[in-house]
């Protein structure tokens, strides 16, 4: 797996202070995207050992609140096989960290029943992740008002409690507001 960049303190792509995760590969190709370099799983660089300790040592400071995974496209088969390891790792290391996934693919027509033969893979995956922001990117449909996403067609899923409950369930910010 090869990743576009790595962003050591970020304040969009979740609550909190975050260290974000920007990996390449992406089949999606959403008109308006905001990261097109990405697409190419080829674009940036490899994913290896270092960067996964480097990762480990950028999400150590308490002023961190968790990791947060973009793109391309964390759920594309190829990155998946080296994601869910890591977030593994991440988890067992900072199990008060949460992590945020940034997906097209929608989390209850095409993560969760599966819809590539490694199912294992993408249960292993939504086991570690706490936030979900799923949907491809709709330019017709983007709102610059929007937390947390670009486009009004995409969900904000809090994974474990839907998990749970079999369906989707929306996260909720804390302060009793569930986005929609």
């Amino acid at each position: 797996m090869n990743y576009g960049d790595i962003k050591s303190c970020d304040v969009a792509n979740g609550v909190g202070v975050r260290v974000s995760l920007f990996v390449s590969g992406c089949r999606h190709h959403c008109p308006g995207c905001f990261n097109p370099e990405t697409w190419d799983f080829a674009y940036g660089k490899s994913f290896t050992s270092v960067t996964e300790e480097e990762l480990l040592q950028l999400l150590a400071p308490s002023y961190i609140t968790g990791l947060s995974l973009l793109g391309g496209e964390p759920f594309e088969p190829e990155n998946q096989k080296v994601l869910a390891p890591f977030l593994h790792k991440v988890k067992a290391k900072y199990p008060e960290k949460d992590i945020w996934c940034y997906s097209g693919y929608l989390y209850d027509t095409e993560l969760v029943p599966g819809k590539w033969e490694d199912q294992a893979t993408t249960r292993q995956m939504l086991s570690c992740i706490d936030v979900l922001v799923d949907g491809e990117f709709h330019l017709a449909e983007k709102q610059l008002n929007l937390r947390f996403r670009g486009s009004a067609n995409q969900r904000v899923i809090d994974v474990k409690q839907s998990l749970a409950a079999g369906r989707v369930v929306e996260w909720d910010d804390g302060r009793g507001l569930i986005l929609k």
